[in-house]
């Protein structure tokens, strides 16, 4: 079985004074997942799986809350609720094949965009993978998301053209 890693979940406060909590995934954040997946306007969905995506399946929702937190890690940014808690972001990546690179990915409720959860999500992103000793950080992003791509030249990412593909962009950090 694998070991929660409890150590990685902080409590932040939003320049608007709210409060967040952001933590690895859970495997019963399935329900709270899939909420939140739900939730997500049609375009944030294109914009993230760049497909149109209806209802979440069961497979979807097992792969996104049933990980390793070793070559598949996904930290969440919740808010308190009167009956529990309410996910309202999530960042992910997986190891690729070489054990050096990861593939990412970032979703944020539509109503929690300019918040600073992305920002935090991906800095829990980025150190964990460091501290995996991963070398780089990868992931496809459509060319007309300027948004995801303005946000990733501030961390860091250089962006590249993918060949034969002028829809969709690489960006890449080097860890």
């Amino acid at each position: 079985m694998v070991e929660y890693p409890a150590h990685l979940t902080h409590e932040c406060r939003l320049l608007d004074g709210r409060r967040v909590v952001i933590r690895p995934i859970l495997p019963n954040d399935a329900p709270r997942e899939r909420e939140f997946l739900s939730r997500l306007s049609g375009e944030s969905c294109y914009l993230r799986f760049h497909r149109w995506v209806n209802a979440p399946s069961d497979k979807l929702i097992h792969f996104f809350t049933d990980i390793d937190y070793d070559r598949h890690m996904a930290f969440v940014c919740v808010v308190p609720r009167e009956n529990g808690e309410e996910l309202v972001g999530e960042a992910r990546y997986v190891v690729g094949p070489d054990g050096k690179s990861c593939d990412f990915g970032i979703m944020i409720a539509d109503t929690w965009h300019k918040t600073g959860i992305a920002g935090l999500l991906m800095e829990a992103l980025i150190r964990s993978a460091r501290d995996r000793g991963l070398e780089s950080m990868e992931g496809l992003v459509l060319s007309n998301n300027t948004t995801m791509l303005r946000f990733a030249r501030a961390l860091g990412f250089e962006v590249r053209t993918v060949p034969d593909d002028l829809t969709t962009k690489l960006i890449v950090k080097k860890l």
